[in-house]
């Protein structure tokens, strides 16, 4: 079954480059949750398997919450260039990642005066066209 499966993949180009798309992405998840993670560059020092999951479920909160935040941002970018008239097309939106690290200050000062402030309601509408991109762009976009 293992050969099989490596034959098609060598056989098959479009599958190498979803194949690789998919890989690049877990890859990309990967190295921004590891960046994100701090504390002994995030060895896990503890034999106590509740403290081990805690550290692990803490950093995947954290970097969780780093990118919505991202995300969030990414999308005020482009509600603001849709404002100032410019058309955001679904090729350039697939090439933007929510694992943005330049404008984070990992270990800076942080005040948490504003927990009590209320944000502004989000607005979930993003006008992009999303319609799926034809099969040959997706797997480039990718």
């Amino acid at each position: 079954m293992r050969t099989v499966q490596l034959l098609k993949y060598l056989a098959d180009p479009a599958m190498r480059r979803r194949v690789t798309a998919a890989t690049n992405k877990v890859e990309a998840f990967n190295g921004f949750s590891q960046w994100v993670r701090f504390g002994n560059s995030g060895v896990l020092t503890d034999n106590d398997p509740v403290e081990q999951e805690k550290a692990l479920k803490f950093n995947s909160l954290l970097t969780n919450a780093v990118i919505f935040h991202n995300t969030l941002d990414i999308a005020d970018v482009v509600r603001q260039l849709q404002a100032e008239g410019e058309i955001v097309e679904p090729e350039d939106r697939a090439q933007i990642s929510p694992y943005l690290t330049e404008h984070i200050m990992r270990f800076g000062m942080y005040s948490t005066h504003e927990l009590a402030l209320e944000p502004d309601a989000y607005e979930p509408h993003l006008d992009v066209d999303f319609t799926k991109l034809a099969p040959d762009d997706q797997d480039q976009a990718a």
